[in-house]
């Protein structure tokens, strides 16, 4: 690519970042972005495309932002705008301050160039950096000294948080400068030991973005998180939020019980059982690994319940007609004529041998190219489901999404909120969403357990009934999980 010498009065504007009069960035942000007044025809500089208009949500947030002093974590629904928002403020810190760098670093691959493609509506031209070194490193290096030298106005540069933590990445941050903005996607995981240390120190245009900031149990790693790009800013957008401002879809949400097998029963109990120890001990256990690793087993237990698949073998009997249907499983395995198969394999063969019900596969081992292939068939109907594992965790943008089963329950609010709310996306002709939740009834248990299940099973059984009484069909979804809140004597959630 040939670059011309830069003549923009930007670079002159703010040559320090403490010079910033961030208040009267914040109080001009509304109107600048109500008239959109800059206007850019160098190709590779931030600007928003005349097809978008910022909610008062995401404006509002911009200007918190711009109030932080350019420092600050978004916490908006899934599917809220919250790329958007960013790249709007990305755009306004160009025209007012001469933002010369923009780094976004996300936690997967397919982020990356999902990205990518919001990027390239905002008129930028970014380096996927990620994979093989070979493949983008000596084009960064390339661009920083060509910005160095004034030759090129502009770079947008997107990374993997693995890349970000690399020798060869880390090699190159300390060139770029200092208006440089990082926008950290999907947050919560930059939370963690490793990546805390490769967060870069020398950049002071920070950005968060997550649904969900805080990490499940842990909150030290919760603090570092917004220590490094500031804390959580007004407002924070809800999913009853998005679907009022028009930002996600009305849905229909209907919970169904399961119960688990005898043997499955007797192994929940007795994790329910250790999880009450190792809460007891000291208020320093919720952090500990015996603990994490007790839940997480007894998550996995329930995301694989056998008679789940009882329940979507009788559940699409009478859906043959649908399309447009996402099955989303857990990583566990199930047991099937006392042969243990994962989840995933046992649903595509009771949906496609079974009911004939044309689906496909999508994991972590799908190429971008696969998936890419995969979501123009879903979305023409050539496919009517996919079956799919933790594709709703992180990211994953298949609006087309219609009808969901979700089979993988958790007890991570994270994942509860990404989930669901991936399934709400907007897309042409889609005027409401269904959601199918299957929920594991908790088995008989002695009177000190039953006590340790009910603490658990607070929490998330009030976000069921949140999530619930969002739906257009509140009243039904609440009767459903009315049993379990005289079970364990929660009707006040």
């Amino acid at each position: 690519m040939k670059y011309v010498t830069v003549k923009t009065k930007n670079i002159a504007y703010y040559s320090n970042l403490s010079d910033i009069d961030w208040e009267k960035l914040a109080a001009g942000y509304k109107v600048a972005s109500k008239k959109g007044a800059y206007k850019s025809s160098r190709p590779g500089c931030p600007q928003i495309p005349p097809s978008i208009q910022l909610r008062d949500y995401q404006r509002t947030a911009a200007q918190s932002w711009f109030r932080g002093r350019g420092r600050g974590t978004l916490k908006m629904a899934t599917g809220s705008g919250k790329t958007i928002t960013a790249l709007a403020i990305a755009e306004e810190l160009y025209q007012k301050i001469g933002l010369q760098v923009l780094l976004v670093v996300c936690p997967y691959r397919h982020l990356v160039a999902q990205w990518g493609r919001e990027c390239e509506k905002f008129n930028l031209q970014p380096i996927l950096a990620m994979s093989s070194v070979y493949t983008w490193q000596s084009q960064l290096s390339s661009q920083l000294y060509n910005l160095r030298a004034l030759l090129q106005p502009f770079l947008t540069v997107i990374t993997t948080n693995t890349t970000l933590m690399a020798d060869s990445f880390q090699s190159q941050i300390r060139f770029f400068p200092p208006k440089t903005l990082i926008i950290g996607d999907e947050a919560h995981n930059l939370g963690s030991p490793r990546l805390q240390e490769s967060l870069p120190r020398n950049i002071g245009l920070r950005l968060a973005l997550s649904a969900t900031p805080e990490r499940y149990f842990d909150e030290e790693g919760t603090d570092s998180l917004l220590n490094y790009f500031g804390p959580v800013l007004q407002p924070e957008v809800t999913m009853a939020d998005a679907i009022k401002q028009g930002a996600l879809v009305p849905y229909l949400y209907y919970p169904l019980l399961v119960e688990l097998t005898s043997g499955e029963s007797l192994t929940y109990s007795k994790l329910t059982k250790r999880i009450g120890w190792a809460l007891n001990q000291n208020e320093e256990s919720r952090n500990n690994d015996n603990l994490t690793s007790l839940l997480m087993q007894r998550s996995r237990l329930i995301g694989s319940a056998a008679n789940k698949l009882e329940a979507l073998r009788q559940l699409m009997k009478d859906r043959l007609h649908t399309s447009h249907t996402l099955f989303y499983c857990g990583d566990g395995y199930v047991e099937s004529k006392s042969i243990y198969n994962r989840q995933l394999a046992a649903v595509t063969r009771i949906l496609g041998a079974e009911l004939s019900y044309r689906v496909n596969t999508y994991t972590a081992e799908t190429s971008l190219e696969e998936r890419e292939e995969m979501r123009r068939q879903f979305e023409s109907g050539e496919l009517q489901g996919i079956v799919a594992i933790r594709c709703l965790d992180e990211g994953v943008d298949i609006p087309a999404i219609k009808n969901a089963v979700i089979l993988a329950s958790t007890g991570n609010p994270r994942q509860f909120i990404q989930r669901r709310g991936r399934i709400l996306r907007p897309y042409p002709g889609k005027e409401r969403a269904t959601l199918f939740d299957t929920i594991v009834m908790p088995p008989e248990l002695d009177r000190h357990t039953w006590e340790v299940e009910r603490n658990l099973l607070k929490r998330e059984l009030k976000r069921l009934i949140e999530f619930a009484d969002l739906a257009d069909n509140a009243d039904e979804a609440r009767s459903k999980l009315l049993s379990l809140q005289k079970k364990y004597q929660l009707l006040g959630l």
